[in-house]
């Protein structure tokens, strides 16, 4: 049976598209639904960090994203180690009612009266750590910091 190169190049291509979503899919993503999150850390047998953000005025978090969540090495850390959950209170953009309402309860449960606020949680929704504003030293420190409490 001969194989056209019309054929050879389609099978190539989607090779090379499946390969590419196979590496997105373990890429670090953000969560908005906090039962979604808890679901995933006690499946994944992980522990959910908890960004409280102001994410489009807040020049602190705005600062944290750009310098450390959004670097490579903390994208790389938290696709094996974390289950991320971004609880934002954007001025910008009007966020879904039930979204709304979930991080304002987030808020006060968890008592992030100031933003940026992040908090580690085990899957059972237990505080492990809890750290308000910026962290000095880049991806690295934070990372540090997040190793130092696996148990």
């Amino acid at each position: 049976m001969k194989i056209h190169s019309s054929t050879l190049r389609l099978l190539a291509l989607a090779t090379f598209f499946l390969s590419c979503f196979r590496a997105g899919a373990e890429e670090a993503r953000w969560l908005s639904d906090f039962n979604a999150a808890v679901a995933a850390a006690k499946a994944s047998h992980r522990d959910i960090l908890m960004d409280f953000t102001g994410s489009d005025w807040c020049p602190v978090c705005i600062r944290m994203e750009k310098d450390i969540l959004s670097t490579p090495a903390f994208k790389d850390y938290a696709s094996k180690n974390l289950i991320l959950m971004r609880v934002d209170f954007p001025e910008g953009r009007q966020l879904p009612q039930k979204v709304q309402d979930q991080n304002n309860d987030l808020q006060n449960k968890y008592g992030a009266q100031y933003l940026p606020t992040y908090i580690l949680l085990d899957g059972s929704g237990n505080v492990l750590w809890q750290e308000v504003g910026y962290v000095e030293g880049g991806p690295s420190a934070f990372i540090a910091k997040l190793d130092s409490l696996k148990k």
